[in-house]
């Protein structure tokens, strides 16, 4: 971080925002494909930046102390719980969240098996619960059921007995 990327209150940009810590940090994070750059609190976290800044409101807050999984999304590929994570640390990064991972019209294979397998009930876990199964297959194209268990323990759901999310990532890896 250069010093030219740190500006005092009196000097943001035409966003406008007052910052409570008074300074502001300029980012470039590439997010879902198109490149956003912001001027930042320096301690605010990637998913405040990520739903409030941006407007990204797929990605839940669930706990604020990384137990619950809601917040998962991607960076650089990598599953990564964005209320453990500030947003300048995000920094020349690609970040894809629950909204980047369709194509168009066309939903992502790890959406359709949980559609498919009734993989969700209310809901708010669903978004952390795709990204990290995604995150789950692509380190592990093959997982046994026991393997995606183990796997899923940093995201919780309150509403299924985890079964059919099991089943649901299951059905993405065969296929």
């Amino acid at each position: 971080m250069r010093h030219d990327d740190i500006c005092h209150i009196r000097d943001l940009g035409p966003n406008g925002h007052i910052l409570s810590g008074g300074y502001a940090v300029k980012i470039t994070v590439n997010v879902n494909g198109t490149a956003q750059t912001s001027d930042v609190e320096p301690r605010q976290l990637l998913v405040h930046y990520v739903r409030e800044t941006l407007g990204l409101t797929g990605t839940n807050v669930g706990c604020d102390t990384s137990s619950c999984g809601a917040c998962t999304l991607h960076v650089n590929g990598q599953s990564v719980k964005s209320c453990t994570m500030l947003a300048v640390q995000a920094d020349g990064q690609n970040v894809t969240t629950i909204e980047g991972i369709a194509k168009g019209d066309e939903l992502h294979p790890m959406q359709k098996a949980f559609m498919e397998n009734h993989g969700l009930q209310c809901g708010y876990c669903t978004p952390g619960m795709v990204m990290a199964a995604i995150g789950i297959l692509d380190e592990n194209p093959k997982p046994t059921e026991d393997e995606v268990r183990v796997a899923l323990e940093g995201n919780l759901c309150r509403c299924t007995g985890y079964h059919n999310i099991v089943k649901s990532v299951l059905a993405c890896a065969n296929g």
